[in-house]
């Protein structure tokens, strides 16, 4: 698997995490960050950095699917258990895991919240096991749904 080549773009997920409250009442407990929180947005693009983003909804319009014993279950939130909360995410493209770390270090956020940085999934990551059957299938996928690969 790589492991942040600095040759290489890469393909990078910040999850927005904000404690049991979600996003917007985070956000919105300091007015303050909205506007900060668009200029970052802003920035990102211009950059050529941020490739998607979305916040999301308080885990009281969530729903849950497990599969206990191979069955679904369902369970409508509030999810009050969980403690950390994904509230929201960027995709980002860069180049290194140093420039990830360096462009999070300057989002506007409150002490409530926190950002974890993790690698999105690429193909050469799963090596021979990704046949080119599979490769082509994917292919299909993506054009279909109009998603596309950078």
């Amino acid at each position: 698997p790589s492991v942040w080549p600095k040759e290489s773009l890469e393909h990078l997920a910040a999850l927005v995490e904000a404690g049991s409250y979600g996003v917007r009442s985070a956000l919105l407990a300091l007015d303050a960050k909205l506007v900060p929180a668009g200029e970052f947005n802003e920035e990102l693009i211009k950059a050529g950095i941020m490739l998607a983003g979305e916040g999301l909804h308080p885990t009281s319009k969530g729903t849950r699917i497990r599969f206990p014993d191979g069955k679904p279950k369902v369970s409508d939130g509030p999810f009050t258990e969980a403690k950390e909360i994904i509230g929201g995410f960027w995709l980002w493209q860069v180049k290194s895991k140093e420039e990830a770390v360096e462009w999070a270090k300057r989002c506007p956020v409150n002490p409530a919240m926190m950002l974890e940085l993790r690698q999105v999934y690429e193909a050469t990551d799963f090596g021979e096991a990704f046949t080119p059957e599979l490769r082509e299938s994917e292919e299909r996928m993506r054009a279909a749904s109009g998603m596309q690969q950078k």
